[in-house]
């Protein structure tokens, strides 16, 4: 069993180093035979990246075990990613802390985390609370767009009639289009919603050609939101700049449904 001790010096009266990443050398130990190297640490004098160079030396030496005096929790995340056992808090000399170590006394009061060991399944408590918390996060965002889109359907299915769309989009390309984009102009909302109302639309028999159009003048023009675009960009801007979208979107849907049909016929 091989053990790495984090020193102040090369030798086995050197003081315990109080930092793994820092340490001046890292005295590698076979605890049977008690043979030992002294490594310089590579990382002792970097501003930056000590604890990653300190990592990769001692796993590079096939250690089981590693005592410091303390390791941070990144560190240590990586060490025992590698099946390295870690015990912080040690101090004395690198003989002292050794003879205690095979004694199993630095077990009683220091911080030891253990080795993971392959195949194993342990959960690093403050990663899953810290995932959970982020999770809470994301959907407590994410819940006012999805009440909108579950209230969107509702509305849609319930005030609008099969016949009443039908009654607008005839099923030609240009007027289709042109009502399409239309419509999209003035509603008003988040892209996701726009995706909503077009596959519903899809469903009651509407043209693609009106569907496309929607969503691409949903995301460009807005026309309730022009006050506000005129009074932070300008009024000749916003005009200029909705008009162009308006014609545009027209443009692109119809070339973007006459290359699909084209394509899948």
């Amino acid at each position: 069993m091989r053990i790495a001790i984090s020193a102040d010096g090369p030798n086995l009266e050197s003081k315990v180093g109080q930092r793994f990443g820092t340490s001046k050398y890292f005295v590698i130990i076979d605890k049977e035979t008690m043979a030992f190297e002294s490594v310089p640490n590579p990382g002792a004098s970097s501003l930056h990246g000590a604890g990653v160079e300190a990592i990769v030396l001692v796993v590079s030496k096939k250690v089981d075990t590693v005592l410091t005096g303390y390791c941070s929790p990144t560190a240590m995340n990586h060490l025992l990613n590698n099946g390295i056992e870690i015990l912080t808090g040690v101090e004395g000399s690198i003989s002292e802390v050794v003879e205690k170590y095979k004694k199993g006394e630095l077990m009683e009061n220091m911080g030891v985390e253990h080795k993971i060991e392959s195949g194993s399944s342990e959960i690093n408590r403050v990663v899953f609370i810290r995932s959970l918390k982020s999770s809470a996060r994301q959907f407590v965002n994410i819940l006012p767009t999805l009440s909108g889109v579950v209230l969107l359907i509702g509305m849609f299915n319930t005030l609008l009639s099969k016949e009443l769309l039908s009654s607008v989009f005839s099923g030609n390309a240009a007027p289709d289009t042109l009502w399409g984009a239309c419509f999209g102009s003035i509603f008003a909302g988040n892209p996701v919603n726009s995706y909503i109302i077009g596959g519903e639309l899809l469903k009651y028999g509407i043209s693609l050609f009106a569907v496309t159009a929607i969503i691409i003048t949903w995301v460009t023009v807005g026309l309730v939101q022009m006050p506000a675009e005129m009074a932070a960009l300008g009024r000749r801007f916003a005009l200029v700049r909705n008009i162009v979208s308006f014609f545009i979107a027209i443009a692109i849907s119809i070339l973007t449904v006459t290359v699909l049909n084209f394509i899948i016929g």
